[in-house]
């Protein structure tokens, strides 16, 4: 891992950004370097933007604001159409390709599409769709042991939703799958 990953998740309120976000910020803690997770609501919760901004150091980090995103997490069109341009030369961007039907392409910049409302529904679930992109990410990236995340799922859901943790974990496997299928490699 470079000293700082700067990673911007976006997407509609409702399809799990802030969980997203919030699993690689208390990751980075678990693991013993420095996370920070800063949530953006729009006017709505369910169906309005959201997005967050992560960072993932091994250095303090001084502000939770980033101009440019080493990795962007894009979950619906008019986020991609924000954020596209605000992402790092050999930077990543990882989108929903069930809800993005361009194939996004841009100069210097690696561009991986992953249908993760299709997989999700496939596994039973279209709430995990989130979680297939999770694993999406940590294939490419290799940010985080499947152990990190497992515990942080845990601890996420809590006793209550105990019972949800073995799909979430079947959807990161997808996720992780769908991407050794494609052979997609990301080396930044």
């Amino acid at each position: 891992m470079r000293s700082a990953v700067n990673v911007k998740v976006a997407g509609f309120g409702g399809q799990g950004v802030m969980m997203f976000g919030q699993i690689l910020a208390y990751s980075a803690t678990k693991d013993g370097i420095n996370g920070l997770w800063f949530p953006s609501y729009g006017p709505e919760t369910r169906g309005g933007t959201a997005n967050c901004s992560v960072i993932v150091s091994e250095e303090t980090i001084n502000s939770p604001v980033f101009k440019n995103a080493n990795h962007c997490i894009i979950f619906n069109l008019p986020s991609l159409d924000k954020f596209r341009s605000n992402v790092e030369t050999n930077g990543l961007i990882l989108y929903n390709s069930s809800l993005i039907e361009e194939k996004v392409n841009e100069p210097n910049l690696t561009c991986v599409g992953v249908p993760i409302n299709d997989i999700a529904i496939e596994l039973g679930n279209a709430k995990v769709a989130n979680m297939v992109m999770m694993g999406a990410y940590l294939e490419l990236t290799h940010l985080f042991s499947d152990k990190t995340i497992l515990a942080i799922i845990e601890k996420i859901l809590g006793e209550k939703k105990a019972d949800l943790v073995e799909i979430n974990v079947k959807a990161i496997e997808a996720g992780k799958q769908y991407i050794q299928q494609q052979g997609v490699v990301y080396a930044a």
